[in-house]
């Protein structure tokens, strides 16, 4: 391995590789490789410009080396010093790091090169294995580390599999609907990792190993920070990666949406309702399909004849608009072919232009080409944010591809294969760059998908159309959980979840109670979902528009009877009680890069039981919830942490902390202990 210093870097060159290591933050190095003659100068999600507290120290130094001959000559090595992070890099090129002196992560090598080592030799498996992809430039990319024992791996975004300790895990680095990849990981050995690398792939947290994978990428690229707490972690990783900004007040209340709002007169005639209930409403959102076809992104005048005088009535009851927007473009739509003659859609590498094809034969944007995101936003401004549309709701964010065939997708900024991960970030973008120089106060959207950075650009993500089961209801909260320690801290999901196939069914109707009750202790409260049965006679026979596509039933408060609505009005006042503490909820995760649903260990970092705890969360520093994820389950046991007393907001009674107590949690109880 030749070495080299170079202003603030670590250098080291073998094999045509060249292996860049340097600080970036606080306790914390960036590390890149390349095949090519340099790398790209691509920042990806490490967008913001940090100081280091001080020098690196950077040194180069001699070992012993086994000959193989029963001699020992010396080889150098170097190390780079970032404050409390070290790394080193040996001879033959294997990376160390170390955490105030103690290893906690190395690369894995088990290949003939001279050394000393407990591996097969004769295995030939190397740290970082290059191939270059057939046909192409560029590569494929390998890297593997040795596995620590009894460590536990949290973050990473949002997966369906219902694992808070990822520890043992496969995940595959790409974007589905309800499938988040934002690859940042926090280990309870006191570090944190970013693979800073938008390309499809895989990671697997093994017993054995832990190998990251691209399928196609220029170069290697991650980011690695150490620090005492998970919670001085985030503050680390958001320093370099962007925070939230500081959320508005007026949205941190009440957001009402159904499938679907089929006309405007059904918009205000919900609104009016909750007004005369006298329940404020923050949002009301209009999904899809109010449009004329995909991607003419307009009101169908046949059903929204006057949208400013919509909104203006919304408007002056308190009400803000947020209305759906797809990135899909059906051939029939008037900017289909635009767009398509000036390249403006995502391109197939091999037959069909086609890439969604839900009611109709579409090809989606490429928000990576700027002349793409103008376009967008110039038409959205013309027939939407001019009539005072205050957010977007962009939906099918991944995107959501007919077919998941990466290797069949190209975007202007190259393959799928290679950046397709920040397709959600560039999609947000189109709307945010533009929003954050008109507006005045925070561009709040809502999206279904994100990537490492997406909470610096104002998206509220949620957790995708997910199944009405309390399984699919434990699962997302334990994903909830996971975004917050990838650093999106403004994460929400549908309330009772996405399909539902009969609202009249009393075992979903206390799916959705416990489901609500869980939702008012969140970033996010949010009525949504597809309820079924679809019995609801269209509007009109067209097979284009805003008529001829079903509806769900109503999904407003008052939708399932008397008595759940007692339940959800009384936990719509809690929430509403609680607006300062949740307005400094919001203002810590713009400071810190804390989420305001947290694991436990988030708080207690030092009580080994929180690390264990994947059914119970921090709502903030003070509130324990701990929802209930079966039917008819009218108790439960939670665990309370050392170092405070708790008291139980039903009955008041303080409780030690440092053990398990069972509550009752009766329908309209959702067991909740106070900090004191």
């Amino acid at each position: 391995m030749q070495f080299e210093i170079k202003e603030n870097a670590l250098i080291a060159r073998k094999g045509g590789e060249t292996l860049i290591i340097e600080p970036w933050g606080k306790d914390s190095l960036r590390v890149r490789s390349t095949m090519f003659n340099d790398v790209t100068g691509n920042n990806w999600a490490l967008t913001e410009n940090v100081k280091c507290d001080s020098k690196p120290e950077i040194k180069t130094f001699l070992i012993d080396h086994w000959v193989g001959d029963g001699t020992i000559d010396k080889r150098e090595n170097a190390s780079i010093t970032n404050g409390r992070i070290r790394c080193e890099v040996n001879f033959v090129g294997i990376v160390s790091f170390y955490r105030d002196d103690e290893l906690i992560l190395r690369e894995f090598f088990a290949m003939y090169d001279g050394t000393l080592s407990d591996k097969s030799r004769c295995l030939k498996v190397v740290n970082r294995e290059w191939k270059g992809v057939i046909g192409g430039s560029d590569y494929s990319l390998n890297l593997k580390f040795e596995a620590n024992k009894n460590e536990k791996i949290f973050g990473m975004g949002q997966y369906q599999d219902g694992y808070l300790d990822l520890k043992g895990s496969v995940l595959e680095l790409a974007q589905r609907n309800s499938q988040i990849s934002v690859p940042f990981m926090i280990s309870s050995l006191g570090y944190g990792f970013l693979w800073n690398n938008p390309a499809v792939g895989r990671v697997s947290f093994a017993k054995n190993i832990t190998e990251w994978i691209a399928k196609s990428t220029k170069e290697m690229d991650y980011w690695i920070t150490v620090a005492d707490s998970p919670k001085d972690i985030m503050k680390n990783y958001t320093e370099v990666t962007g925070r939230a900004p500081k959320y508005p007040e007026d949205m941190m209340g009440l957001w009402q949406c159904k499938l679907r709002y089929r006309t405007q007169d059904e918009v205000l005639t919900v609104a009016r309702a909750y007004q005369k209930e006298g329940i404020k409403i923050d949002l009301i959102v209009i999904d899809f399909f109010h449009w004329t076809v995909q991607g003419d992104w307009k009101f169908d005048k046949t059903y929204w004849p006057d949208p400013k005088a919509m909104v203006d009535e919304l408007h002056s009851m308190g009400i803000k608009v947020i209305v759906s927007v797809w990135p899909s473009v059906d051939r029939k739509s008037e900017n289909f072919y635009p767009m398509m003659d000036r390249g403006l859609l995502i391109k197939t590498e091999r037959g069909a232009a086609q890439t969604y094809d839900y009611q109709g034969d579409c090809v989606e944007i490429d928000p990576f080409n700027p002349e793409t995101r103008k376009y967008v936003w110039e038409v959205c401004k013309k027939n939407y944010y001019d009539f005072g549309i205050d957010a977007f709701w962009l939906d099918n964010s991944e995107p959501d591809y007919g077919v998941y065939d990466f290797e069949n997708y190209r975007y202007c900024a190259g393959p799928a294969l290679q950046v397709s991960n920040m397709y959600p970030q560039m999609y947000s973008r189109v709307f945010f760059d533009e929003m954050k120089n008109l507006k005045d106060g925070v561009v709040v959207n809502l999206l279904r998908c994100a990537w490492a950075g997406s909470q610096k650009y104002g998206n509220v993500v949620w957790s995708g159309d997910v199944p009405s089961t309390f399984t699919a209801f434990k699962d997302q909260v334990v994903a909830g959980l996971n975004m917050g320690l990838a650093g999106i801290p403004w994460w929400t999901t549908d309330i009772g979840g996405f399909m539902t196939d009969d609202v009249n069914d009393p075992n979903f109707r206390q799916l959705l109670i416990r489901w609500y009750e869980f939702a008012v202790y969140s970033a996010v409260l949010r009525m949504h979902g597809d309820r079924g049965p679809y019995n609801i006679p269209p509007l009109d026979d067209r097979d284009f528009g805003g008529g001829y596509l079903h509806t769900g039933q109503p999904n407003e408060l008052w939708s399932y009877g008397e008595d759940n609505y007692k339940i959800m009005k009384k936990y719509y006042d809690i929430r509403i009680s609680m607006h300062d503490y949740i307005k400094s909820l919001y203002e810590e995760a713009s400071l810190n890069g804390s989420p305001l649903i947290r694991t436990m260990f988030y708080e207690f970092p030092k009580d080994e039981k929180c690390w264990e705890l994947d059914d119970q969360y921090m709502f903030g520093s003070k509130y324990l919830a701990a929802p209930i994820f079966e039917l008819n389950r009218f108790e439960r046991e939670v665990y309370l942490p050392t170092g405070a007393k708790w008291k139980l907001t039903s009955t008041g009674e303080i409780y030690d902390g440092g053990q398990s107590v069972k509550v009752d949690a009766p329908i309209d109880y959702m067991p909740v202990f106070e900090r004191v």
